[in-house]
């Protein structure tokens, strides 16, 4: 693969999808092939890495759960140092790096230095977690609206969310990074007037080969995200697009749906 794709001492943040390698943009791939330096998230799945030549240098600086490796100004300073050295570099990230991948740091970062950024989408979560189960993360009459939230927060701090703009009926919730805080969504969201029996759908490892689709009510919520581990990265889907069709009365046949019982649960 020719370096025409990428020119030296420049930076492309490039979104490494939900995990699956097979929904990797063909336009990643090309600028992954033809970096010389990648730096890479926890989150992006071991299939996409097996894609990167193995004359490009590899570096991770992954975040999650709490658990960083780097934190995010030296992984700032580690990005600008390798573009202003003459490389060429991609910053791999989990899903798509403007949906809470701190992308504005990163272009602020290199554009304090004058490097030049460009940014290719990536498959965010919430839309693998929607193909997989066959769902519609927006319905005509059902959910008008999508919403994306992350419920990771400082530490030692309240989850700070406008609850009562986001329990909305006619509306699909994706809330991010919502494991640990999956109690405290399910509450707040009833307090706020949200029915308690509005299907949610809890999507743990979306598009890898573990992918578990976990289906229930809000009020049973912090119950469902009891069944994950707790390195496992969960999304949690919410509203009344995640119900099954025939709850919809949309006549649509069950068989239609992956069952598999590895796969899906219904609680």
């Amino acid at each position: 693969m020719p370096h025409d794709t990428i020119a030296p001492g420049t930076v492309w943040l490039v979104g490494a999808g939900p995990g699956d390698p097979d929904l990797l943009t063909r336009k990643a791939e090309r600028l992954i092939a033809a970096a010389d330096v990648v730096f890479y998230d926890a989150l992006v799945g071991p299939g996409v890495l097996n894609l990167i030549p193995a004359n490009v240098e590899c570096v991770g600086v992954g975040k999650r759960s709490g658990r960083h490796s780097k934190d995010q100004g030296t992984i700032d300073d580690m990005i600008v140092a390798a573009a202003l050295a003459g490389r060429r570099v991609v910053r791999l990230k989990g899903g798509d790096p403007s949906i809470f991948g701190r992308s504005t740091e990163e272009i602020d970062a290199c554009a304090a230095h004058g490097i030049t950024v460009q940014v290719c989408p990536g498959i965010t979560a919430a839309s693998a977690a929607a193909a997989s189960g066959v769902v519609s993360l927006t319905l005509r009459g059902l959910a008008r609206s999508l919403t994306l939230v992350t419920a990771h927060a400082r530490a030692n701090e309240p989850l700070d969310l406008d609850w009562a703009a986001l329990a909305r009926p006619e509306a699909t919730l994706a809330v991010y990074m919502g494991r640990a805080a999956a109690g405290d969504v399910s509450r707040n969201l009833i307090q706020a007037g949200l029915a308690p029996d509005t299907p949610v759908m809890v999507a743990v490892n979306v598009s890898l080969p573990d992918e578990r689709l976990i289906r229930g009510r809000l009020d049973a919520l912090a119950f469902l995200v009891r069944t994950i581990g707790d390195r496992d990265p969960a999304l949690l889907l919410i509203g009344q697009a995640m119900a099954q069709p025939i709850e919809r009365g949309a006549g649509q046949p069950a068989a239609r749906r992956t069952t598999s019982s590895d796969r899906i649960m219904l609680v």
